[in-house]
């Protein structure tokens, strides 16, 4: 089998009017970029549309290093549903170079279920992660001068400013360092950091806004800190707002690409889920719902991070109401779960299937509190036997849920044609009745103790004498009414990573609660959550080069 980069230089791309014209855009109406990529205007967004097209979320089980494939598979059930008559859009999040050079790799799925051109969009893509992370480092550039400033300080005192620096790499060394430093011509000294520009609050921001103003007033309100006085400081109090949106003027437009199979893709904002909502932008949502009348999303990591926020931060927020979930899982994963070694993935093991199916059932158990109707997709690799995909068949029947073989990875939209009837029939049955998990109003502690103990399965939740201070400041600020977007690792459903399957007799510690006022949620920060990782002892970019004539190899 040809690597995911041969096989997308196989593939004769169509120009992106061609892929706007399926989508009945007109070539005046899109702004390109190059030939096979655009900028799609807010103006086509129809509300009276968006409220009728069927928006399916695609999520997993609890991610393990051998790989599940959401990704992959929004692509190829997207290229299936077109098959089968079913004009469908696949809308993704973009990819960080933090993980295209680290260890995850890139973002563009994989075999023959890939968007287009992949170097591109693995890489620097229309350059919006470029425009968030100069928004980002613009605020933190004029909060350092007016702390500086003589004749307009405000105040602020520099020991209370939360407002850190990004940069999309990984970067163990920028976790924290101090600026100011070299004498009183270089600014006050004080102690600060770096995350990654997909952790930006600007990213949450550029990924929940509606609209251009809506934007620009939710930029104004990010939290900075407080001033001498303990009054608090907002981003518009240093009248950033403005010019930080004019950075995003272009960024704030949905990308529209092309899948391997010429189907439409939009591509739009790259936030984490473990750390931030883990979803592409709502504009980029409600532009695929104008302009088709199916929607494939996914929302990253397992059903417990991406899926929890898409449900209760961006759905809720946006006003949008998912009628199906495919849940991905694959033998290999479910065998990791199960106690198998990660070299013996391979080596077929039915028992090791059936133990880590429980971490299968717990997220099927989790999407029925949403009210949104479930289908199981098995990712198949060509290692799995038919024993082991009983096994995981047997599984889902116990609990109520269909299941079906998806090899779009060796087969493209052929391969997912299966899944893709099912998830029409679905969408089409009207019987989804989407409810989030708690209301927005309820006090902090009691909308993170149902997350915890009601998706993660926890017994309860602990605070450290941190998280009660951040607490007692989010009520002083009356910012109590916002969503919680919990930052937990996403190798285990509980807090330690090291805990595999469907872990019991547990609590959750938030060690601390950050404010993100202008995105508009409270991120409870939970275990060792580094917002700027670390590259691994063998990075992805030693694979990665370019030969004379311009050619990348070593993407995946």
């Amino acid at each position: 089998m040809p690597s995911d980069i041969e096989i997308a230089r196989k593939i004769e791309l169509k120009p992106v009017a061609e892929i706007a014209d399926q989508l009945g855009v007109a070539t005046k109406q899109i702004q390109p970029y190059g030939h096979y990529k655009a900028k799609l205007p807010l103006s086509l967004i129809d509300h009276g549309k968006v409220a009728h097209a069927k928006l399916i979320l695609v999520s997993a089980i609890s991610p393990t290093p051998a790989g599940e494939g959401k990704t992959t598979m929004s692509i190829g059930l997207t290229q299936g549903m077109n098959r089968i008559g079913k004009q469908t859009t696949v809308v993704l999040r973009e990819p960080s170079l933090g993980p295209v050079f680290g260890i995850k790799g890139g973002a563009t799925g994989g075999g023959w279920s890939q968007v287009l051109p992949m170097e591109d969009i693995n890489l620097h893509f229309t350059g919006d992660f470029a425009a968030v992370e100069k928004a980002h480092n613009l605020l933190a550039a004029l909060i350092d001068n007016n702390i500086q400033s003589r004749t307009r300080s405000i105040g602020i005192d520099p020991r209370t400013v939360v407002w850190k620096r990004v940069f999309d790499m990984n970067d163990r060394a920028l976790r924290h360092v101090m600026v100011g430093m070299g004498g009183t011509a270089h600014g006050v000294p004080r102690e600060t950091g770096f995350d990654i520009t997909a952790a930006s609050e600007i990213m949450a921001i550029l990924c929940l806004s509606d609209d251009l103003p809506n934007l620009k007033r939710r930029l104004g309100n990010i939290f900075i800190g407080f001033t001498l006085e303990r009054k608090p400081v907002y981003a518009r109090d240093l009248n950033a707002s403005g010019a930080m949106a004019s950075l995003l003027k272009d960024a704030i437009q949905p990308n529209l690409v092309q899948t391997l199979e010429g189907t439409p893709a939009i591509i739009h904002g790259g936030p984490f889920a473990n750390i931030a909502q883990g979803t592409n932008t709502v504009i980029a949502t409600r532009m695929g719902l104008s302009l088709s009348d199916y929607v494939v999303t996914e929302a990253g990591f397992g059903c417990d991070l991406g899926a929890e926020k898409f449900f209760d931060i961006k759905c809720v927020g946006a006003g949008l109401k998912p009628c199906v979930v495919v849940l991905v899982a694959t033998v290999r994963a479910l065998k990791y779960h199960g106690g198998s070694d990660l070299k013996e993935l391979t080596i077929p093991n039915v028992e090791a299937v059936t133990r880590g199916a429980a971490n299968l059932e717990k997220h099927i158990e989790n999407l029925e509190h949403f009210g949104v109707q479930a289908v199981v997709a098995i990712n198949k690799f060509t290692t799995d036997t038919e024993e082991e995909i009983a096994a995981i068949a047997q599984s889902c029947e116990e609990k109520g849920v269909k299941s079906f073989v998806a090899d779009v990875w060796g087969e493209g939209g052929a391969g997912g044609e299966a899944l893709a009837a099912e998830v029409a029939k679905l969408a089409d049955n009207g019987r989804s009745d989407f409810q989030p998990l708690y209301d927005w109003s309820w006090p902090v502690k009691d909308k993170i103790h149902k997350v915890c103990t009601t998706i993660y399965g926890a017994d309860g939740v602990d605070y450290t004498p941190k998280a009660r201070a951040d607490l007692r400041r989010i009520k002083r600020l009356e910012l109590e009414s916002l969503p919680v977007c919990i930052a937990k690792t996403q190798k285990s459903l509980s807090d330690d990573p090291k805990r595999l399957g469907r872990p019991t007799g547990f609590n959750v510690t938030v060690r601390e609660v950050e404010i993100a006022a202008g995105a508009g949620f409270l991120v409870p920060i939970t275990g060792e959550i580094m917002r700027m990782p670390g590259l691994p002892g063998t990075p992805s970019a030693e694979l990665i080069d370019i030969d004379d004539q311009g050619n990348i190899s070593g993407l995946f």
